[in-house]
C-alpha cells in the first residue's frame, strides 16, 4: 500500500474551488466533475471528494463531523454557559431569601398554633 501524499493548503483550496466552479450548461455529474479536477491536479478523485465534503461541513451546507477547532470552541462555550447557569442559580436563591415574607426564626406563638392545628386535624379523623 502506498503512502498518502501531503498536499499544500493552496492545492486543497484550488481543488475545491475548481470543483465548485459551475459552468452554465455543464451537465456532468458530481462524480465526473470530481474526476476532472483530480485528473487536472494529479490526485485521486477520493482526495478531492473528501476536501469538498469537509469544506461543505465547515460552511454548514452539509452535516458531518465538526473540526477540532469547532469542538474546542463548543467546549469553551459550554463551560461559559455552565458558569452562567451557576451564577444565575446563586442569584435566584439569594433573591428568593431576600424577598421571602416569612422570617427565618419562627415566633413562639406560630409554633403553638401550628402544633395546635395539627392536633385538631388528627382528632377530626
Amino acid at each position: 500500500m502506498s503512502r498518502p501524499r501531503q498536499y499544500s493548503d493552496q492545492t486543497r483550496e484550488r481543488a475545491v474551488r475548481l470543483f465548485l466552479q459551475r459552468i452554465e450548461g455543464d451537465e456532468r455529474t458530481e462524480r465526473e466533475r470530481l474526476q476532472t479536477v483530480a485528473d487536472q491536479l494529479g490526485m485521486s478523485r477520493e482526495t478531492v471528494r473528501r476536501w469538498v465534503h469537509q469544506v461543505e461541513v465547515e460552511e454548514g451546507e452539509r452535516l458531518g463531523v465538526p473540526t477540532a477547532a469547532e469542538v474546542a470552541e463548543l467546549r469553551r462555550r459550554n463551560a461559559e454557559l455552565e458558569a452562567t447557569v451557576q451564577i444565575l442559580k446563586a442569584a435566584t436563591s439569594f433573591f428568593a431569601r431576600e424577598c421571602d415574607p416569612q422570617p427565618l426564626m419562627s415566633s413562639p406563638s406560630s409554633s403553638t398554633t401550628a402544633s395546635g392545628s395539627e392536633s385538631h386535624r388528627s382528632v377530626g379523623l
